[in-house]
C-alpha cells in the first residue's frame, strides 16, 4: 500500500444514501455487503476523530424534489416507515455530519463543501448506493471542486452490474483512486497506530 493512501485528519468519509428506503435489487454487491463494509469504515473514521458525512435523500412534501421530463420513469420511492433515516447498522452519532440532499449529488444545494473546506479536508473516501447515480454524481462534483477522491469500490453497488462496472472501469479511474474497504481500513489503522506512538 502506498504511504499513504490518504492522510487523517485531512480526509473525510462520505457515505451515500444508506438509508431505510433501500430495496434488494443491487449488483454486484448486496445491500448487506455494502452496509457492512461501510459500517466498518464509519467506525474506523469515528474512532480516529475524522469527518464522517452521512448523506441521505429527504423531503417534507416532495415539492422540493427534481421533476425532469424523462424517457424512462425512475423507480418508485420505497416509502417504508422512516424511509429517510440512516440504516441502524451505521446510525448517526453526535460527531457525524448529516447531509440532506434533494438530488443525486451530495454537493449541490448542501453545505458539504463548506463543512469540508473549513476543516481543511482535501480528500474524500466515497461509498454507498448507487454506484452510477449518487456515488458517481457526488464523485464528479468532488472532482470539480478540487478534492482528491478515493473509491471504496466493494462498499458500493449499482442497480445493475453493468452500471457499476461502467463507472468502475470508465469514470472512476479518471477522477480518483479505486481501492477496497480493506485497503482503506488498513490505511486508517496505520495512521492511528502512528499517532499513538
Amino acid at each position: 500500500m502506498e504511504d499513504l493512501l490518504f492522510q487523517l485528519p485531512k480526509t473525510a468519509l462520505i457515505v451515500i444514501d444508506l438509508q431505510q428506503w433501500l430495496g434488494n435489487s443491487y449488483a454486484p454487491h448486496s445491500k448487506e455487503q455494502v452496509i457492512s463494509r461501510a459500517a466498518a469504515m464509519v467506525q474506523s473514521f469515528r474512532e480516529a476523530g475524522a469527518f464522517v458525512g452521512l448523506v441521505r435523500v429527504s423531503t417534507k412534501d416532495f415539492k422540493d424534489m427534481p421533476r425532469p421530463l424523462l424517457d424512462q420513469a425512475p423507480p418508485p420511492f420505497n416509502l417504508v416507515p422512516g424511509w429517510d433515516e440512516i440504516v441502524p447498522e451505521i446510525g448517526v452519532t453526535d460527531s457525524d455530519h448529516l447531509i440532506t440532499k434533494r438530488q443525486w449529488g451530495a454537493f449541490y444545494g448542501t453545505d458539504l463543501d463548506q463543512q469540508l473546506r473549513r476543516r481543511g479536508i482535501t480528500t474524500i473516501v466515497l461509498c454507498g448506493i448507487a454506484s452510477g447515480i449518487g456515488v458517481d454524481t457526488t464523485a464528479r462534483e468532488a472532482f470539480a471542486h478540487g478534492y482528491q477522491v478515493v473509491f471504496a469500490m466493494d462498499a458500493m453497488t449499482g442497480f445493475s452490474e453493468a452500471e457499476h462496472e461502467h463507472v468502475r472501469q470508465i469514470i472512476f479511474p479518471r477522477i480518483g483512486r479505486i481501492r477496497t474497504t480493506e485497503d482503506i481500513l488498513a490505511c486508517a489503522a496505520l495512521q492511528q497506530d502512528r499517532s499513538s506512538v
